[in-house]
């Protein structure tokens, strides 16, 4: 797989300012944005907590990064890992600095510099710039075990410290950034399965000693027990989907809550703000967590479809572009932007029906927040960046 491309006779170039399939990927992303403004702001009325002009001015802000990272030339940062990694690495650890962090939920996440924003969310700019930047320099095959090990560890401390505030759903996204980016940059596959087993017996062992050492007891819990390594709503979170009986005072009342808005939109949903769920108050966080329960109960069957729809074009049109890349850099870098996306897509879907564990992963361009909506603009800037600076009309990378 290694330099393997199949270029077309004919001319090869950037293609323009909106060549090699960046008009459809703008337009889809579009269309997409607009559609998830219109339910995010149909949440927020019936949810007093959420100003919705939050969002929007996040948007605009999202708008003018996203120009500034499309005009950008993407591959200055392809030898930049070294800084790229401190970048990464500061951003997570900034809201433990005193006076600057802000604790919430019971995870210190936030940093407050006039206006508050999580430091965590633009690290996942840095995070496939640096996942990018660092495979991209073994050339398509990482097969020297020394080799991978350098490289998994760098990428995994950032996930690692992301989980100490803790943020368990940023540090499972940061996790699949660095899988897909491994996979796509010509890990070898023994290794990847090696690491699989070995993380999965990791989490097992700690799990364990979570059980047999620090396991106390704590009334506050809907267990009567509490953890030191993993707290028990984490716990709650992961497990509830495979039982939701077995936690029906919290998380597995949230999960119950949001199939019931999901299922109660039928075909075509009750309109546009009528909301039961989330206007009573049975549904919490409905403008992040759980922004796909509003559409589905609002809009029904065929607006969740047509969100589905959407997603896929979507994606569709950013592997286009990242087939089409002629560098193995811009390649990775879009396709660990593709990786986050679709893993942010699935699970969050994927929990308000009980088929995935909640973990508060919010939904690209729907979900609220201001964060949130600069990141995935930013990310748009990257795949841009790549198809109009480095692109190769008809081609394809495999």
């Amino acid at each position: 797989m290694q330099g393997m491309r199949f270029e077309s006779p004919d001319k090869k170039g950037d293609g323009g300012p909106l060549g090699g399939g960046l008009l459809s990927f703008f337009l889809v992303a579009f269309v997409l944005i607009c559609y998830g403004l219109v339910v995010c702001w149909s949440a927020c009325l019936v949810d007093k907590d959420f100003n919705f002009s939050r969002q929007y001015l996040g948007l605009l802000l999202g708008l003018i990064c996203m120009v500034v990272v499309w005009r950008f030339d993407y591959r200055k940062l392809g030898n930049m890992t070294v800084p790229l990694y401190i970048v990464t690495i500061a951003l997570i650890l900034s809201p433990f600095v005193p006076g600057l962090g802000v604790e919430e939920n019971g995870a210190r996440s936030w940093i407050k510099l006039g206006m508050q924003f999580q430091p965590g969310e633009f690290a996942k700019v840095t995070m496939v710039l640096l996942a990018a930047s660092l495979v991209s320099r073994y050339g398509g095959k990482l097969d020297d075990l020394r080799q991978y090990l350098k490289v998994l560890f760098i990428l995994l401390s950032p996930t690692v410290v992301i989980m100490l505030q803790p943020d368990l759903g940023t540090g499972l996204v940061y996790f699949f950034i660095a899988g897909v980016t491994l996979v796509m940059g010509g890990a070898k596959p023994s290794y990847l399965i090696a690491t699989v087993v070995l993380g999965i017996a990791a989490v097992a062992i700690l799990l364990g000693i979570d059980e047999l050492v620090f396991k106390h007891e704590d009334p506050t819990t809907s267990t009567g027990y509490e953890y030191k390594i993993l707290k028990q709503y984490q716990r709650s979170r992961l497990t509830v989907f495979l039982n939701p009986d077995a936690d029906t005072s919290a998380t597995g009342y949230n999960l119950a809550q949001a199939m019931i808005a999901v299922g109660s939109g039928g075909l075509f949903g009750k309109g546009l703000g009528n909301t039961t769920q989330a206007a009573n108050g049975f549904l919490p966080e409905a403008p992040t967590d759980f922004i796909f329960c509003v559409l589905a109960e609002q809009l029904g069957f065929v607006g969740a479809m047509a969100l589905i729809l959407l997603y896929a074009a979507f994606i569709v049109c950013a592997v286009r572009i990242a087939l089409r890349s002629d560098d193995l850099f811009g390649m990775l870098l879009v396709c660990g932007v593709v990786g986050m996306w679709l893993f942010q897509i699935l699970e969050n879907i994927g929990m308000t029906i009980g088929l995935m564990p909640i973990t508060g992963i919010p939904l690209p361009f729907f979900s609220y927040g201001s964060s949130f909506m600069v990141t995935n603009m930013i990310m748009i800037g990257l795949i841009a960046s790549v198809a109009s600076h480095h692109a190769t009309l008809g081609g394809k990378r495999l």
